[in-house]
Formats: C-alpha cells, sequence, structure tokens
C-alpha cells in the first residue's frame, strides 16, 4: 500500500529535513510539495492525496486555512507540522492524525506513520466493502441485500496504540497499554492510567470500537478493565466478584460479565 504523500511548509529546508526522514519508509510516495497555503489547496484537489503533512505558521493561507479551503472535496489525512505548541488543542479538533514539532523526531514519525497506516487500512477496507455491495446490488440483488452494511469502525485486526485526549486544556498521547481501566460519566469517560486520570469526552459504546476487545473487557455496564493488568479475582456475593488491579484498584464484575472472568480460571 503506497501512501501518496504531500509536503507543504513555506520553510524550503524544513521540507528537505521532512523528506529525508520519510525516506527510510519505503511505502511513502512524495508526490508534490507546496510552499503556500493557495498551492497546497491547488495541489491536493489536483492530485488527491492519502497524506498531507502540512506546516501551521504560513503567510497568507495558514494551515487551518488551507483544511477549510478543502470542505467541499474528500480531503486527505492530516499530520500538523509545526515549530509551536499552541496550536495543539485546534490540530486536533480539525480532526488531525498527529501533531508534530520541529525538528521532527524519527521515533515519533515512525509513530505517526503506523497511526496513517491503520487509518488508511480501515478506510480501504470499507471502500472495498461498499463497491462489493454496489457491484452485487446490480448483478445478484439477492446477494447484496444478505450483506452487512460496511463498517464504520476500526476493523477487527486493528486497534488503537494510542490515544490522543483533550483534558484541562492539555493533549494527552496516552499508551492504550497504560490504560487500567475506564469508567463511564454519561457522554464522558475518566481513563485511568497507572498516574493519572484523564477525561474523554466520547460514549463507551465508540471507544470499545477503538480497545482491542482481547484485552479491554466489559465487566460491568459502566465500567471496562485492561485484563492484562488483572492480578488477582475475589469471589463476591450472588455471583458476582472483584478484580483486583495492578493499582491495587478493585472493580466489581456484575452477574452479567462473569463470562469475563472465566478466563482467569484455570
Amino acid at each position: 500500500m503506497t501512501i501518496r504523500t504531500i509536503l507543504v511548509d513555506d520553510e524550503p529546508l524544513a521540507i528537505q529535513g521532512l523528506q529525508l526522514r520519510l525516506e527510510p519508509h519505503e511505502d511513502v510516495e512524495i508526490i508534490e510539495t507546496c510552499n503556500n497555503g493557495r498551492e497546497a489547496i491547488r495541489a491536493i484537489k489536483t492530485h488527491k492525496p492519502d497524506l498531507v503533512f502540512l506546516d501551521i505558521q504560513m503567510p497568507g493561507f495558514d494551515g487551518f486555512s488551507v483544511v477549510q479551503g478543502l470542505m467541499e472535496v474528500e480531503p486527505p489525512l492530516f499530520v500538523f507540522v509545526t515549530a509551536y505548541s499552541d496550536h495543539a488543542l485546534r490540530a486536533f479538533e480539525a480532526d488531525a492524525v498527529d501533531y508534530l514539532m520541529k525538528p521532527v523526531e524519527t521515533e515519533r514519525l515512525a509513530d505517526t506513520l503506523d497511526r496513517v497506516r491503520q487509518r488508511l487500512a480501515e478506510k480501504r477496507s470499507i471502500e472495498e466493502a461498499g463497491r462489493l455491495k454496489e457491484a452485487l446490488a446490480e448483478h445478484a440483488p439477492e446477494a447484496a441485500e444478505a450483506l452487512p452494511d460496511a463498517p464504520d469502525a476500526p476493523s477487527a485486526n486493528r486497534f488503537e496504540k494510542l490515544i490522543n485526549i483533550k483534558d484541562r486544556g492539555q493533549i494527552f498521547r496516552v499508551d492504550v497499554d497504560t490504560i487500567e481501566r475506564i469508567d463511564a460519566a454519561g457522554d464522558y469517560m475518566c481513563i485511568y492510567t497507572g498516574d493519572n486520570t484523564l477525561i474523554l469526552r466520547e460514549t463507551m459504546k465508540d471507544l470499545e470500537k477503538r480497545l482491542d476487545p482481547r484485552r479491554f473487557q466489559r465487566v460491568h455496564r459502566s465500567t471496562i478493565v485492561n485484563l492484562d493488568l488483572v492480578k488477582q479475582v475475589k469471589p463476591h456475593t450472588n455471583g458476582e466478584c472483584f478484580l483486583v488491579l495492578d493499582s491495587g484498584a478493585q472493580v466489581k464484575v456484575s452477574r452479567s460479565y462473569r463470562d469475563v472472568v472465566a478466563r482467569f480460571v484455570h
């Protein structure tokens, strides 16, 4: 899978530096470079890239103006690249895949490209399912009706490794491996890691789609637990029990979800 990519920055040295860092990633094909926002909008509409690395601070049309200028077309994935950290909130509100600080670190760039690959794989899977259903609808309508709707969530084999959480005016990049448990409070989620508690505005249903169900399981109507961080199972009354987590926290498993406990019983 080739990732057709456009680089946008008003500083030629910044573009050259990013090109050098992208060279080891053989699936990234740089199809165009642009020096300002107006050039970027024209190039994106013409070439329809998969990915755009976009500087924010540019004369005339800045990075956010570029995104707004593409509202009438299907936009590519965006990664904002900038020397200023104070635009992070607005970048993620624009649904950017990531927000990289100059000079771009090699490891951070690799993590970003992994997320880009995941998003593109999901998008292409949905598009292929849609094309198949359209073809069947034309030639075998009954078979098309029997097919499930194209998924609108990550495919079964690919789940988030990092979750960006906007909380208290900051962006926290949370490694899902560190998430111990998640409690629901309406449309908000309390995310508990080993050393922090963060608030994420998202429904539990949507968040579950982003997490690997082999590790993250609902044990109560309003609680998800990272099963890898369970160190003890304590029986309770009426068929209920408590899971003791690495932090020492105890989470009650309701009877409706007691099948989750079965994997701990050998």
